[in-house]
């Protein structure tokens, strides 16, 4: 067996597991207690997680979390929901009406650039040691004040055609700091358009100088030869170091 101390994985989470259940698969295959990743990603949402292993790698999650991300987003227009997305009961519904292109697009304008961004109650944010989502489960609302965050990019994806009741999804790309919620911005947008919308799908396609494309795929992770396939892909300590300066 390879020895292996300290290095770096780009995983593509797939839908449904959480990140730290792909932590955990990781420290199975690599038999390591000292595994983190830089960045939680939703359970609904996919793409990338950057997992490190070894406490000399794992020193430098904070810088990578610094870097810029960026997501590819769907939006169901007409519906709100209490986490902001799929897993949360619907809040309200309303009639999407007609939207054209040119709304759309004057909507989006508005977003980007720097903003002040109300964390959602559904987070991992902590609050006296514990993440926000402990306290909303329990019908309690805990509020953290707006933060500043950077939306580099937005732009509607996909056909674009005039959003209604029958046709209510709007795609889109956004570029955007450490610290942004999709979710949130995707509420926001709804709101701005006068229906309310929650995401139906959250892609990360980048972190930083990191890809999705040069990822192993959350399947992998599963066969039997997963160790070699992490051990091929791995980013050594002196890499992460010479990508992060």
């Amino acid at each position: 067996m390879t020895d292996f101390e300290a290095g770096a994985f780009l995983i593509d989470k797939p839908e449904g597991a959480s990140s730290f259940y792909m932590v955990r698969q990781v420290r199975r295959v690599l038999g390591m207690k000292k595994v983190g990743h830089a960045g939680t990603l939703d359970p609904f949402a996919t793409g990338l997680l950057v997992i490190c292993a070894g406490r000399p790698a794992t020193k430098l999650i904070s810088g990578i979390m610094e870097g810029e991300k960026e997501y590819l987003a769907t939006l169901r227009l007409g519906i709100t929901t209490t986490t902001l997305d799929p897993e949360g009961d619907v809040v309200s519904e309303k009639a999407v009406g007609k939207i054209d292109g040119e709304t759309v697009e004057a909507c989006l304008e508005k977003f980007r650039g720097e903003q002040m961004q109300v964390p959602p109650i559904y987070s991992a944010l902590k609050h006296k040691g514990k993440p926000l989502y402990h306290y909303a489960r329990q019908g309690i609302e805990i509020k953290k004040p707006p933060r500043s965050v950077m939306i580099s990019a937005l732009e509607r994806t996909g056909e674009i055609t005039e959003l209604s009741d029958e046709s209510p999804y709007l795609s889109i790309r956004v570029v955007c700091s450490k610290g942004t919620y999709i979710r949130t911005l995707g509420a926001d947008i709804g709101e701005a358009l006068g229906c309310g919308a929650y995401l139906t799908a959250l892609r990360r396609t980048r972190s930083g100088c990191f890809d999705v494309s040069d990822s192993l795929t959350g399947q992998q992770l599963q066969e039997e030869n997963a160790r070699e396939k992490l051990l091929e892909h791995v980013l050594s300590v002196a890499d992460l170091s010479n990508l992060l300066q």
